[in-house]
């Protein structure tokens, strides 16, 4: 049987960091471009965290959510340690924006927190044609969460993570996850005791290969002027269309 080796899919480009506002695909007045700057410079200035929008004439055949992270990482926007930095990113040639999150706001900018402020932040000024709107909803929608209190950053979360009554009851992942190792452990002893002991190590071969890896970053920024801190990003966030 003759195997047909497939193409080597091309690594993706990526823009260079020229300020908070990087609006590649020329979706932002002069005005609002100026405005939207200084106002993530003074909220760097204040909380510490970076937040920098971005907008691309193309993915180049990439799906945001894998486009995304990996800007984040070569940009390394947020502070080495920290990992604090987010990007809002719209990329209007396939209809797409996404928040995503660096490791250490994943626990304030929730994925579910996230997909609400796209949804009604960004995405209803974009289906009206108003892309600078959008844009400007969504991250001021960003800096209050990332500025607020202690308090009302819980508050914001809670109220987002409410179940509704209309909704579809899903599987929980962590349960799965759960509900997948107690049966393994359960084979694993009994093929653990009929042909050694590997069998009870199945379990955490299966999890480590699952769950392992995908999770590391740069240290680090080269150049002047504005640029990232050294954070890392590992895949944090939501998208949407429109």
């Amino acid at each position: 049987m003759v195997m047909l080796a497939l193409p080597a899919r091309a690594a993706p480009t990526f823009p260079p960091l020229t300020g908070r506002v990087v609006d590649n695909a020329h979706l932002l007045s002069a005005e609002g471009t100026q405005a939207l700057s200084a106002k993530l410079e003074a909220f760097e200035a204040a909380t510490g965290h970076q937040v920098v929008v971005v907008t691309l004439p193309t993915l180049q055949g990439y799906e945001i959510e894998d486009y995304g992270y990996q800007l984040g990482r070569t940009w390394q926007i947020g502070q080495k340690g920290k990992n604090d930095g987010a990007l809002l990113i719209i990329a209007p040639t396939e209809r797409k924006v996404r928040i995503e999150v660096g490791y250490g706001l994943e626990g304030v900018m929730t994925d579910a927190l996230s997909n609400v402020i796209i949804q009604q932040k960004v995405l209803p000024p974009f289906k009206a044609g108003d892309m600078e709107a959008g844009i400007i909803g969504g991250t001021d929608a960003i800096i209050a969460q990332l500025s607020a209190s202690p308090e009302e950053a819980a508050a914001a979360l809670k109220a987002v993570s409410k179940p509704s009554h209309h909704s579809k009851s899903k599987i929980d992942p962590g349960g799965l996850i759960m509900m997948i190792f107690v049966l393994f452990w359960v084979m694993g002893g009994v093929f653990g005791r009929r042909r050694g002991g590997l069998g009870a190590l199945l379990p955490w071969i299966i999890l480590s290969g699952s769950l392992g890896g995908g999770r590391s970053g740069n240290d680090g920024f080269g150049g002047g002027g504005f640029g990232g801190g050294g954070g890392s990003f590992g895949g944090g966030g939501s998208s949407g269309s429109w």
